[in-house]
């Protein structure tokens, strides 16, 4: 049984690496994990390039909203948000509230590098998706740094990341020691 006071949300840029690092952490931590990116397209019933084709953006974070709002009320876990998550206010407050959030700060050139190996990121269909990544960075840098925790993290083993994460969290008295 794990001693994890209160979940962990993973928050940062698309390409930080919230949900490979948030797999780890979870079975570190001995909990379960949550991707809310998942969470939505199964709610949806279909996948996130699709709800913003069909839908657009501002019914994406609606959905995200109640998503994230159904999964803090949850027993402690660890949960991946979306890139954008964190920046909707609403969203933002309830983390802050239900839970501890973790900024994983990752390098725009690591990032640019993670998201041009995949065309699946709805966000960086209209433009070049560099410029589209340095913009949302400077908008959202601002929100993410408003974390409880801060984690920087190159494009190194996720490892290492997870043992400062439950290190902070056991300074934080927010994980029993086993």
């Amino acid at each position: 049984m794990s001693g994890l006071k209160r979940t962990v949300a993973l928050v940062g840029m698309m390409g930080a690496g919230k949900s490979s690092l948030g797999r780890r952490l979870a079975a570190r931590l001995d909990v379960e994990f949550r991707d809310a990116d998942t969470e939505i397209e199964h709610a949806a019933g279909c996948s996130i390039n699709e709800i913003f084709a069909r839908y657009g953006e501002p019914a994406f974070r609606d959905g995200e909203r109640k998503v994230i709002a159904r999964l803090l009320g949850l027993p402690p876990h660890v949960l991946a948000t979306g890139g954008g998550a964190f920046a909707d206010d609403d969203t933002r407050t309830r983390i802050k509230n239900d839970a501890v959030s973790v900024w994983i700060n990752v390098p725009l050139s690591v990032l640019v590098d993670r998201v041009g190996r995949r065309d699946t990121r709805p966000m960086l269909k209209d433009g070049d998706p560099a410029e589209i990544m340095a913009r949302l960075m400077k908008e959202r840098e601002p929100l993410y740094a408003q974390a409880d925790l801060t984690v920087n993290s190159e494009d190194g083993p996720h490892q290492m990341a997870v043992e400062k994460i439950v290190a902070m969290l056991k300074d934080r008295g927010l994980l029993e020691a086993a």
